[in-house]
């Protein structure tokens, strides 16, 4: 077991420098143009910026890496470009070659968790099956490392201003790009495109095609919380300092289910984990659009990311695991990140940014309310054609 431990730390290196580079980019990238003198339309537009990047990249890396089985070598090559890229955040750019640098940062970054996913996936399994805890163990270190820069990067913003966002970043890619060279150099064996998988028969599955619908609208639902969070808080007269706490909690409960999660994932399918997520979505944004001005049903709400995020992506990506095994899974994963988490972030932006123009940051949440309901009917279907479900390993 030692063994299997060292071959998975490096992927736990490259979780946690990865979601430390999202913890102070996605939080505070808002923020960050609104110091430019940008407004909120704008500042949708550019935070979409990253979704947009999501509705092709994910697929094309995804069938790339099973194409050629370079997973690792993939994603030294997206992480070094992506660093070259950020670089030129360091100029004064007018928004829309603001928006050409973040576009191509992203192309080269929107994939690199699911071909890391796909190419440690033999490493968290047992028999073929997902493991959950080994993937939990792995995962938790891209939550700390989120923690740690989220909290951090807000003291440090409410004391020096914002001006350093771009050191941060590119300090933030630099280490992504040292982690992603202590990758194992692991190559799979090439296969002739006959006897290469295809996606389509399984995308034809009507509990494939209802599993993507509920991801996306589930996604769509935390949309106001990943572009729209700190600017409705920092509208609210919470500090960045504050700001930052807010989104700590989230993580803290985040990395205790990922570390724990084995103990209770048995209690019910994934599919009714799926359904619980989705209720306790609704519940959470009904909470935080209607007394986001409350300091402690704000904690309480951002403690319900266990379920929302933690819980749900674990169901979701043993689920992708289930669908799309062996050569499909690098697509698998990549379609995950489009269908779920492309569109909806693109559409949530957009929609976002004319909803919060016209009636205010809170318009954005309750929208969301309406949309993980939405999601809870569809996780019901997912339920209906999966139960019982394949339960993964305690």
């Amino acid at each position: 077991m030692p063994q299997q431990r060292r071959a998975l730390l490096p992927f736990a290196a490259l979780s946690a420098s990865y979601f430390a580079h999202i913890g102070f980019f996605n939080p505070y990238l808002p923020l960050w143009l609104k110091d430019m003198g940008l407004g909120l339309v704008a500042i949708s537009l550019l935070t979409s910026v990253q979704a947009s990047t999501r509705l092709f990249a994910p697929y094309i890396w995804g069938w790339l890496s099973d194409h050629t089985g370079e997973r690792v070598k993939l994603l030294r090559i997206g992480a070094a470009v992506a660093l070259a890229s950020a670089c030129f955040l360091w100029l004064q750019l007018s928004p829309l070659w603001l928006g050409v640098v973040l576009f191509v940062m992203f192309t080269h970054t929107s994939a690199m968790m699911p071909m890391s996913e796909a190419a440690m996936a033999h490493l968290v399994s047992q028999g073929g099956a997902f493991d959950a805890k080994r993937y939990g163990r792995v995962r938790l270190w891209g939550s700390i490392g989120f923690l740690i820069t989220v909290f951090v990067a807000g003291a440090w913003f409410e004391a020096f201003g914002m001006h350093q966002f771009p050191t941060m970043t590119v300090l933030g890619l630099l280490a992504v790009l040292l982690s992603a060279f202590w990758l194992p150099d692991l190559k799979e064996a090439a296969h002739t495109e006959q006897a290469r998988p295809a996606v389509l028969p399984v995308l034809r599955r009507p509990a494939v095609r209802w599993f993507f619908a509920s991801a996306f609208f589930h996604v769509l639902s935390h949309t106001g919380i990943y572009v729209f969070f700190s600017l409705y808080l920092d509208s609210l007269g919470y500090s960045k300092t504050l700001i930052g706490l807010m989104w700590a909690v989230s993580v803290v409960v985040e990395i205790a289910w990922f570390f724990w999660q084995s103990r209770w994932l048995h209690l019910l399918p994934l599919t009714g984990w799926m359904v619980l997520c989705s209720a306790t979505m609704a519940l959470r944004m009904v909470l935080t659009a209607a007394w986001g001005d409350v300091l402690l049903v704000l904690v309480l709400a951002q403690a319900m990311h266990a379920l929302t995020f933690a819980a749900h992506h674990t169901a979701c990506i043993a689920l992708v695991s289930h669908h799309f095994p062996g050569r499909l899974r690098g697509r698998g994963q990549a379609l995950y990140a489009v269908l779920a988490y492309g569109f909806s972030g693109v559409l949530g932006g957009l929609l976002g940014g004319v909803l919060s123009d016209h009636w205010g940051l809170a318009s954005v949440f309750w929208a969301s309310v309406l949309t993980s309901t939405v999601a809870v009917a569809a996780t019901w279907k997912v339920w209906r054609y999966h139960h019982p479900a394949a339960q993964v390993n305690s």
